[in-house]
């Protein structure tokens, strides 16, 4: 591949990812603490957002994850890094707007400029009638191994509806 093709390769590719973050999750952030002091920008943090799931009202995840400052940082060329908790948890009464496929992206956010992303995957287990939420980030090209799940059982006299 010659460098012109790969040069506009790389420009689709930030034009696509400047858009794609721009329409990312709706995070609320609930709270942040400093982690390492910087000098030049801001300082390090791990930082905790809440996201409803758009799809079950009544389910709440909370994400926890680092977010890195200095200069990088600042300009928002730094890569964040690719570990991350969560927590889902029900917060009020749990219901569906339609049914759900058995695994679906329920958010994904911008770690990075262009190439890395943290995703929030939502499983069913029908057997037990729960939700299940892996988060992960991934990568263009090597994404990591390092998650985390948790799960919000379903009272058994609300089926999970399937598609």
């Amino acid at each position: 591949m010659n460098r012109k093709r790969w040069a506009r390769g790389v420009a689709v590719a930030l034009a696509a990812g400047a858009i794609a973050g721009a329409g990312g999750a709706c995070a609320e952030r609930i709270g942040e603490v400093d982690t390492v002091f910087k000098w030049i920008g801001p300082d390090h943090k791990v930082i905790v957002e809440a996201h409803d799931d758009p799809k079950v009202a009544g389910v709440t995840c909370y994400v926890s994850r680092a977010v890195t400052g200095g200069i990088k940082g600042a300009l928002g060329v730094a890569e964040d890094r690719s570990e991350a908790s969560i927590a889902c948890r029900q917060v009020g009464p749990v219901s569906f707007a339609g049914p759900l496929p058995k695994q679906e992206e329920m958010f994904s956010e911008r770690i990075s400029l262009v190439f890395k992303r943290l995703r929030v995957v939502r499983m069913v287990d029908t057997r037990r009638n729960a939700l299940v939420y892996l988060t992960y980030s991934e990568r263009l090209i090597e994404g990591s191994p390092q998650n985390g799940v948790t799960a919000v059982s379903v009272d058994r006299s609300t089926p999970i509806p399937l598609r």
